[in-house]
């Protein structure tokens, strides 16, 4: 292995701090995303006959359902043992431990929440969202550089970097995995808001929500060969846990895609319901 063909990444995870108050690199960029994300949402609704009001409100469920999924599915997934023996430790974010296929779940149950309640086609808001969702990851994604964790395996590829600031394997040269992950999951962004900005109220009804999530967690699943395994458990799995919960949802996303493919059906326009008309 050539020790010149690195890159040295020795990033301070926090940008300053005052008194007990630190900001970080991923606080701010996971916040990012949000605040971004909500600039793209309202450009679509507002084009799709729907107001900033509803996007507000979506906001601060995709805000709830996106903290409170991601914490508890590392709970859950990761670590249940010790969380379940020590549960005021699931409050403690700031400690770190959240999950995209925990987030995931949770974006989807409140997105369903919000659709029942004010009354939108649920796929229709899911084939919106998921383009501001492939921003918020890929931003994500950059967090985890700046914090030197959710790296890969040693390599001696010309872009390795080396973690300086992990001590643990702070002096072997490894796959930048965040950024191939955060670098594919913004291209599916493009792509995602170039169908859209395209087509709009033409699109066939989940062909977007299809897209993301069979091509996010295809690349997902084939990322993690790359990657250092997150806890030791993985260790003596054949495959990891971020690859045995990526394939229901790959499952998931292909049969949307082929149910889009044999029976193509467009949302009612700005994703309102379809009301059967009463009877007389």
């Amino acid at each position: 292995m050539n020790l010149l063909n690195y890159i040295t990444w020795d990033v301070n995870p926090e940008i300053f701090h005052v008194g007990f108050l630190s900001v970080r690199w991923y606080g701010l960029l996971f916040a990012l995303g949000f605040v971004i994300g909500q600039r793209i949402l309202s450009k679509i609704y507002v084009t799709e006959g729907r107001t900033e009001g509803d996007v507000d409100v979506i906001t601060l469920y995709m805000i709830i359902g996106t903290v409170v999924g991601a914490r508890l599915g590392h709970t859950l997934f990761y670590a249940p043992d010790y969380y379940l023996s020590n549960p005021i430790e699931i409050l403690k974010i700031w400690e770190g431990g959240l999950a995209s296929h925990g987030a995931t779940i949770g974006i989807l149950l409140a997105l369903w929440l919000f659709s029942r309640r004010y009354k939108f086609d649920y796929m229709w808001v899911l084939d919106r969202i998921v383009i501001v969702v492939a921003l918020g990851g890929a931003l994500i994604r950059l967090g985890n550089l700046m914090n030197s964790e959710i790296f890969g395996r040693p390599t001696d590829v010309p872009w390795a970097f080396i973690f300086v600031r992990n001590t643990e394997f702070s002096q072997v040269p490894r796959h930048p995995t965040q950024l191939y992950e955060s670098l594919s999951v913004f291209l599916l962004f493009v792509l995602l808001y170039w169908l859209w900005n395209k087509y709009k109220e033409a699109l066939p009804k989940g062909l977007l929500f299809g897209i993301f999530v069979t091509a996010l967690f295809t690349f997902r699943f084939l990322v993690e060969f790359l990657k250092e395994n997150q806890e030791d458990f993985e260790n003596t799995m054949a495959l990891n846990m971020g690859q045995i919960l990526s394939i229901p949802l790959i499952l998931i996303g292909i049969g949307i895609l082929v149910k889009v493919w044999m029976n193509p059906k467009p949302a009612l326009p700005g994703g309102r319901i379809a009301v059967a008309p009463s009877g007389k």
